[in-house]
């Protein structure tokens, strides 16, 4: 599943969704996780209430099952859960991107919470186009 991370300097989860200038992508299994890379937003980011910076962030995640944000707004949130993004808060701003990733993948080696298994099943599912 691919695992995004707001953040400033790609050690820590500490920028809010939508002022974030750079998103850390990650691929992670239970046998470990990968850097991807990092998608990089330029322009107006400003904590505003300007839901239009929102747009291509939210598009740039398509695909991603989890985000690790320091803040988020509420519409963002509700946005990024439409698209099956699943937004968690980060404890503090010192939190580290690598011992996140390291919880997540010994989580998916056990018996992972039921908020998760339902995201992974959705992960899994095929999608259809038929009506």
């Amino acid at each position: 599943m691919k695992v995004a991370f707001t953040t400033s300097d790609n050690v820590h989860v500490n920028a809010h969704f939508g002022s974030a200038s750079q998103i850390a992508l990650y691929d992670v299994s239970p046998n470990g996780f990968n850097f991807v890379n990092t998608l990089k937003f330029n322009g107006e980011l400003k904590e505003d209430g300007n839901e239009d910076k929102l747009v291509p962030k939210i598009e740039a995640l398509n695909g991603c099952t989890l985000i690790y944000v320091s803040a988020i707004g509420g519409s963002a949130a509700a946005r990024l859960i439409r698209k099956n993004v699943t937004p968690i808060k980060a404890r503090t701003e010192d939190d580290k991107i690598d011992e996140i990733l390291g919880e997540l993948v010994k989580t998916l080696k056990g018996n992972p919470p039921p908020w998760l298994r339902k995201v992974l099943q959705q992960e899994s599912q095929p999608v259809s186009f038929e009506d």
